[in-house]
């Protein structure tokens, strides 16, 4: 059985190395990242070309099973690979993490988009975007607020703003070194997406212990699909 695994996430480097030995896996990146993880499988990098490019593939390349694991936030890519499938006629799962929910001590605000974030965060506070550069320009109305964005590739570019800056790192942290820099840079709000897992986990745990509010982007509506909520499971779907 032939395996394209729209990957990206943690997740799906875990399942990529649990189907490997079993199935012909082919990893499909999207190219955010300038020195990805290798996943030891076939790889390819960039998009298809929408959904029409998506199902040429699919047919050339004689995939029977599509996991989508990426971003739960990758909403585009999930609604081609959805739409793209069904044109084909090729067996589709959607690897979804479960999303976050708050914890006793835990200050969170929702929005459905990052334009809201404009009327909850004061003027004068200094802003974490745990958000990706990718982002950054639903930001722009954040003037008077001091911001900083952690990237994983030293940027080749300038932050769009003059109020804000990069901060170089590669994840995953740990909860102490969250809380050592929020410190460190004053940090006083903390903005994220409701990504789930555990990997990003620790910034939010970082803000309850240093009693920061949050503003938490709710997730975005996914297409009619099978969904799993752990490698595990998508292990066993594939086995049926």
């Amino acid at each position: 059985m032939r395996v394209l695994v729209l990957a990206g996430t943690s997740d799906a480097r875990a399942l990529i190395g649990e189907i490997s030995a079993k199935y012909d896996v082919i990893a499909s990146l999207a190219g955010a990242t300038r020195d990805p993880i290798d996943l030891g499988c076939e790889t390819r990098v960039g998009g298809f070309g929408g959904v029409d490019g998506l199902v040429a593939y699919l047919e050339e390349a004689k995939i029977d099973v599509v996991v989508d694991g990426t971003h739960p936030f990758a909403a585009q890519m999930t609604w081609h690979a959805a739409n793209a499938c069904a044109i084909a006629g090729v067996r589709h799962v959607i690897l979804q993490r479960l999303g976050w929910k708050p914890q006793a001590g835990d200050d969170w605000r929702y929005v459905e988009r990052f334009e809201e974030v404009e009327g909850i965060i004061p003027e004068g506070a200094t802003v974490f975007l745990g958000t990706g550069r990718q982002t950054l320009d639903q930001f722009a109305g954040l003037k008077g607020r001091r911001l900083l964005c952690r990237v994983i590739d030293p940027p080749q570019r300038a932050f769009p703003y003059e109020n804000g800056r990069f901060v170089v790192g590669r994840p995953p942290f740990s909860i102490e070194e969250e809380v050592a820099f929020f410190k460190a840079e004053g940090i006083e709000w903390l903005v994220v997406k409701n990504a789930g897992g555990t990997r990003s986990r620790s910034k939010l745990d970082a803000a309850r212990q240093l009693g920061l509010p949050v503003v938490m982007q709710k997730r975005p509506k996914r297409p009619e699909a099978a969904v799993v909520w752990s490698v595990k499971d998508c292990v066993a779907w594939l086995a049926q």
